[in-house]
C-alpha cells in the first residue's frame, strides 16, 4: 500500500494539472467558453474533496483495496475532466 501522503500527492498532482489546464485555456482564449472551464474547474474541485474525504476515512476491513479503489476513481475521474478540456479546445467558434 502505498503511504497516505503519496495517495494526497498523487491527488493533488492530477488535479491541479486539470485546473491549470483550465486556467491556460481561459488565458489563451478569451471570452471563448470560459463558463466551460469554470464548470471544469468546480467539478475537479469536487472530485478532489471527495477522494481526499474518502482517504482520510478509510475501510478499515479491506484497506487495499480501499485505496485501489480511490486510484482508479482518481484515474477515471481526471481522465474524464482532460476529455472534456479536449472537446472544449476543440469545440471553439
Amino acid at each position: 500500500m502505498a503511504n497516505l501522503r503519496v495517495v494526497k500527492k498523487d491527488i493533488d498532482f492530477l488535479l491541479t494539472e486539470v485546473v491549470s489546464d483550465c486556467w491556460t485555456f481561459i488565458y489563451t482564449n478569451p471570452n471563448k467558453k470560459s463558463e466551460d472551464a469554470i464548470d471544469i474547474i468546480s467539478d475537479a474541485v469536487e472530485l478532489r474533496n471527495d477522494l481526499y474525504s474518502r482517504v482520510n476515512h478509510p475501510d478499515k476491513n479491506n484497506v487495499r483495496a480501499f485505496y485501489k479503489a480511490v486510484n482508479q476513481d482518481l484515474l477515471k475521474g481526471a481522465d474524464a475532466l482532460f476529455v472534456r478540456i479536449s472537446h472544449m479546445g476543440t469545440h471553439i467558434v
